[in-house]
């Protein structure tokens, strides 16, 4: 197991593998959460580099006094992914590329998440959590994908306590109501995670 404010420390002191491993031992949770995020993978692997490198470059605004390290990670991530969203509503098609491809304007929706998704199951939570609102849809990855407590998803997303919960509360709720047939069958919780 690896410890990571050990090699935190070690990375404040200069030690480069120590670096090394932090990006290592949290690139894929990282990625992970941008994807799920975002629903496009390059995307999330250009906002989990970004991300873990911001992080590494800026390790001296870490205060392990007001979050944990994941917890600061996941901060920088979810800011990554909301300015890439917003970027993402904007992006519009040059005029030569809308005309070579016979007026064919690209789908903006989420590409293919097959290869990620192991059973029709799971394929039909992940739709119905990429249909939910942007705020539940991170207040839902936050708690039941990364494993954040409520007060750290406050802190993430940069909202009260008590707003935290109610968006983890809300998509759950959401989730429910569209995924009544997979329910039927054994959803749970369990299958958000």
């Amino acid at each position: 197991m690896i410890d990571t404010n050990a090699l935190v420390k070690r990375w404040m002191e200069g030690d480069e593998r120590a670096a090394e491993a932090l990006y290592q031992h949290h690139r894929d949770r990282v990625f992970g959460l941008a994807y799920g995020l975002l629903g496009d993978v390059s995307e999330a692997e250009e906002v989990a580099q970004d991300a873990l490198t911001y992080a590494l470059l800026n390790i001296r605004r870490f205060d392990a006094n007001r979050a944990s390290f994941v917890t600061w990670l996941n901060i920088i991530t979810v800011s990554r992914c909301r300015d890439r969203y917003r970027r993402r509503r904007f992006r519009g098609v040059a005029l030569p590329d809308w005309m070579s491809r016979g007026k064919d304007i690209p789908d903006p929706g989420p590409g293919p998440e097959s290869h990620l998704v192991e059973t029709e199951e799971r394929s039909q939570v992940w739709r119905a959590v990429r249909n939910l609102s942007p705020q539940l849809r991170e207040a839902i990855l936050l708690r039941y994908w990364a494993g954040h407590t409520y007060r750290e998803i406050s802190e993430i997303l940069d909202c009260p306590l008590r707003t935290a919960q109610s968006r983890v509360r809300s998509a759950f709720r959401e989730l429910r109501k569209v995924l009544a047939p997979v329910q039927n069958n054994g959803f749970d919780e369990a299958v958000v995670r």
